[in-house]
């Protein structure tokens, strides 16, 4: 390694080291391991550019090991992405752009929120599908506007993980030539050596998943490293994984040690790994030879971005409107949906709404282009198909329908990584209760304020025969509950309409639950449930109790007020599809649906009744399940259940009498 190189690798660990110590809080293992690999990577390889880091033929770099952030934090300061020494400093403090973990959206040149192990390889693959989808529909022979690779750096934790196997796996099947994974095998984890949990084959597993396996010995060695990504590039059907032996905590007295993992050095093991590494330095200086050599790196990081605008100016001159399709789905252009009145028509029988979910998905894909995605190998049942769109395949990238295969959580995640790339809306499916296998996923999606749609069928004891293993109970309180995601339950094809283009034009994603059961149409349905919540059937004048409810239980809460009317009792019937958009209608619109001043109120919905309580309040009753239930016809266990209008009647009755 030249002597600006090794000066430069030791400032990384150094800054590293010391932001720790400060923090009394960190990771300080994977950035001196890494500290190389990161170099190597930022310095020879990445094509990007600090001074424009979203520019988007940029090569994209995640941190899947999320927890070694301040190697990233090191690197961004260090190559002029406008992170400064006094962030460096402020490294896990309140309201710092150095948070303990990656985030998306707060850090420029963090592509992704990393942390939860393993999610951030199948980030990278929906990173690298996406690119090859766009790459298929916009490239022509003469000009390529989307060409660029996806690296990603993990570790031991990650490559334990179930979702780094299913997404190896659908990554192999693909045949994603450029995604590049780096794997810091330094055989260390918080508990110590990985033989007394983790003796698998790692290369084994991944040639035998379709990928090209690369081993650099000593991840120190940056020529070795060099070599390794040109092999990688080199092939163009297989992902290419580069296992690379390193040293947890290396330079320091904790190297090898997983004393180094978790927990910062300390100031007297730093100031001496400072002098085994020759860094003569006051804490938190960088030598300006250091950022000189960066600084000279510059030229050629704008020169990516010079020669992608000009072949952008050729292919803008030589193919307008595919040029015109590239912009719009770039900034996310839609066409008017709210007054397109073709998805808002009446339908015209009872139905599922998984159906009436499948037409409007339908219109919406052949409106919106860029619109890709697919389901858990539950296509066919959650009618998430777009027909005429064809299959995404190694050997035809331009289909919009994804087989993800039975792989919820890498589904998720993987979405995520569409959805990031940009010039695509991602949306996965799968049955409703098996959201649980995606819930930290969707976590990660709520978190960065990604609009991945979440379509999930088979929503409620409506599942029948199939039993309590496949019957949602408690998942519409748990998504409720997580904070910025949409949870839409529709009652019927123009609500459901409603869901989706909500969804469309949301800043945070939307999971769109939907029936196996056929349900009612409504008279009043549409536009209004946009708001989340409306007056479905009212009466004169001030209604005597409200009746609140969704989905598959509205028209029998319809049917409810019909038999409380003929005992003289008025009644109003609340669709509320989407609690998270009621909330946020004002304070007038809010009252006019559901005035204060009537305290008797009844909440329906086959599910948990927890979060039901802020609507009805103390007076109020809440018909809905806090068991798990049972294997029957699903005419049987709503009856059992007392989803029915005689026992919706009856709690109405009975909040009246408080």
């Amino acid at each position: 390694m030249k002597e600006i190189q090794q000066l430069t690798v030791n400032a990384i660990r150094v800054l590293s080291a010391e932001a720790i110590d400060k923090a009394n809080s960190g990771h300080p293992g994977l950035p001196l391991g890494c500290a190389t690999i990161g170099y190597t990577l930022f310095a020879d390889n990445l094509r990007h550019n600090p001074k424009d880091p979203a520019f988007f033929n940029r090569d994209r770099f995640v941190l899947s090991a999320g927890h070694g952030s301040m190697l990233l934090y090191s690197l961004l300061h260090l190559f002029g992405y406008g992170l400064t020494m006094e962030d460096i400093k402020n490294f896990r403090q309140f309201g710092s752009r150095t948070p303990g973990h990656p985030e998306y959206g707060h850090t420029l040149g963090v592509e992704t929120s990393t942390g939860p192990l393993g999610q951030g390889v199948a980030n990278a693959v929906g990173f690298a599908a996406a690119e090859t989808m766009l790459a298929a529909r916009f490239n022509k022979d003469d000009c390529k506007i989307v060409d660029h690779y996806t690296y990603a750096l993990c570790g031991d934790g990650c490559m334990m993980e179930g979702i780094e196997s299913e997404a190896a796996s659908l990554a192999g099947t693909w045949k994603l030539g450029k995604l590049i994974v780096i794997y810091d095998s330094n055989h260390i984890t918080i508990e110590g050596d990985t033989d007394t949990a983790f003796t698998e084959n790692v290369a084994k597993r991944h040639e035998a998943q379709g990928w090209q396996v690369i081993k650099v010995t000593d991840g120190e060695d940056v020529d070795a490293l060099n070599k390794a990504i040109k092999r990688a590039k080199k092939e163009t059907s297989k992902p290419s994984l580069i296992i690379v032996n390193t040293v947890i905590g290396h330079g320091s007295l904790k190297a090898g040690s997983a004393d180094s993992h978790g927990a910062p050095l300390g100031t007297a093991v730093t100031e001496q790994m400072k002098k085994d590494l020759g860094y003569d330095y006051p804490p938190f200086t960088v030598p300006d030879e250091v950022y000189a050599h960066t600084r000279s790196m510059q030229r050629r990081f704008s020169g990516y971005e010079r020669k992608w605008k000009r072949t952008l100016k050729e292919y803008k001159a030589k193919y307008p409107e595919d040029y015109k399709l590239f912009e719009s789905a770039l900034k996310h252009e839609l066409p008017d949906l709210i007054h397109d009145e073709s998805l808002w028509a009446k339908g015209e029988k009872a139905d599922a709404t998984r159906n009436s979910g499948g037409i409007i998905l339908n219109k919406l894909a052949a409106a919106v282009p860029y619109i890709v995605g697919g389901a858990a190998d539950l296509a066919p049942s959650t009618k998430t198909y777009l027909k005429g769109c064809g299959d995404y395949s190694a050997t035809d990238r331009s289909g919009r329908n994804l087989h993800f295969g039975i792989r919820e959580h890498a589904m998720s995640a993987i979405s995520n990584g569409i959805q990031l790339h940009g010039g695509l809306q991602a949306f996965c499916s799968t049955f409703f209760v098996f959201s649980d296998y995606m819930k930290n996923a969707m976590r990660m999606s709520a978190i960065m304020k990604l609009p991945v749609m979440y379509i999930l069928t088979h929503d409620s004891i409506g599942v029948g025969e199939d039993g309590p293993t496949h019957q949602p109970i408690e998942q519409l309180s748990a998504l409720r509950t997580m904070p910025n995601m949409r949870v839409f339950r529709p009652a019927d094809l123009r609500e459901t309409a409603a869901a989706y283009v909500s969804a469309l034009t949301a800043k945070c994603p939307t999971s769109i639950v939907l029936s196996r059961q056929n349900l009612v149409q409504l008279e009043n349905s549409g536009k209004d449930a946009l708001k989340g919540g409306y007056i479905a059937e009212d009466c004169a004048g001030t209604p005597d109790v409200i009746i609140i409810a969704t989905g598959s239980e509205v028209g029998v809460s319809l049917e409810a007020k019909a038999l409380l009317e003929k005992e003289g009792i008025k009644v109003r019937v609340v669709s509320m599809p989407c609690c998270e958009l009621f909330d946020e209608q004002s304070d007038s619109y809010r009252e006019a649906v559901l005035p204060g001043k009537v305290r008797a109120r009844v909440a329906v919905e086959a599910g948990c009744t927890a979060t039901w309580y802020k609507y009805v309040g103390l007076d109020g009753k809440v018909v809905g399940i806090d068991t798990f239930g049972t294997s029957a016809p699903a005419s049987v266990l709503m009856k059992y259940y007392g989803f029915t209008a005689d026992n919706i009647a009856e709690t109405a009755k009975s909040v009246l009498k408080k």
